[in-house]
């Protein structure tokens, strides 16, 4: 992966789908422990977002590399105290050898990674969630032995994780479905984007109508109707989404052999029933522990562990 080094992952179309593919490879050696590699470097976690397993699967991965982490919790740094973007990125990049930033806007991610020379590796804005997706990636191609042809139908809102499902899905030649409510599209400019990528081989399609989508899709995917910062309009998007739920009988209409992925955290009840996040379908957990493989990866990859 020396073709990774040193570059920044701002969102997936960063990587060629020759990347993605070996990314992938990668993080399965790690996994299955056939090959250790070894970077004693430091990784900055600079999150204004709350999470856990981003963060969690980071640290770990880091630490396994035999490398350190700084969590730069920015309620304790000067950028509570607005510090301009351009000037932290500047002083950290002294510091650091790579960050990762969960954010909200895009924009302030690009301009850490104008203003830093170090990689920095988007974590999570409202745009995109380019990590999330190579562990998804990751757990559909361990459950089916390959990913080319594979149709995944995502229900819900248009979000950060529909808008880099589609690319990540577009790069390694998989079908894409994203169903949502009238209102609450992916982004217009990622959409064509991961139509472009596609370039007719496979699908990338939208639609209203949750059912048509999940016929025979391999893949059934869901994320909560509410992202961070959404929170004041969670009740009244109730009612709109319900129609979005991943139940037992949008199941039924997928494949016999379908999964059923979450990126978590889940609202039971809502975007996804218990029966179904518990039900034998559920690849929910494996997905989440791929977070730690998947990142581990990444970050091995682009700071040339060896």
């Amino acid at each position: 992966m020396a073709a990774l080094i040193g570059r920044d992952l701002l969102g997936l179309a960063d990587l060629s789908s020759t990347e993605l593919q070996e990314l992938l490879e990668l993080a399965t050696l790690l996994k299955s422990q056939q090959l250790k590699l070894q970077c004693n470097k430091v990784l900055g976690l600079l999150f204004s977002k709350a999470s856990t397993r981003t963060r969690v699967s980071f640290t770990v991965a880091m630490y396994q590399l035999g490398g350190q982490v700084i969590d730069l919790n920015p309620n304790v740094t000067q950028v509570s105290r607005g510090e301009p973007v351009q000037d932290t990125a500047r002083v950290l990049d002294r510091y650091l050898d790579i960050l990762a930033i969960r954010t909200f806007a895009q924009q302030e991610l690009e301009t850490f990674a104008d203003y830093a020379k170090i990689p920095v590796i988007n974590a999570l804005t409202d745009l995109e969630h380019p990590c999330q997706v190579l562990a998804d990636l990751l757990t559909i191609q361990e459950c089916f032995g390959t990913l080319a042809g594979l149709t995944l139908t995502y229900v819900g809102d248009g979000n950060n994780v529909a808008n880099s499902l589609m690319l990540g899905c577009a790069l390694v030649g998989m079908n894409v479905r994203v169903a949502f409510p009238s209102g609450y599209a992916p982004d217009a400019e990622i959409v064509e984007k991961a139509r472009t990528i596609a370039n007719n081989k496979t699908e990338v399609v939208l639609t209203h109508d949750p059912e048509a989508a999940a016929k025979g899709a391999s893949v059934l995917y869901t994320d909560v109707w509410a992202s961070m910062g959404q929170e004041a309009e969670a009740d009244n998007r109730l009612p709109i989404f319900q129609p979005y739920q991943i139940s037992e009988n949008l199941l039924s209409l997928a494949d016999p052999a379908a999964i059923v992925l979450h990126c978590l955290p889940a609202h039971r009840g809502e975007e996804i029933t218990e029966e179904v996040i518990e039900g034998s379908q559920s690849k929910v957990w494996d997905q989440a522990e791929n977070r730690l493989h998947a990142q581990k990866a990444l970050l091995a990859s682009i700071l040339g562990a060896k």
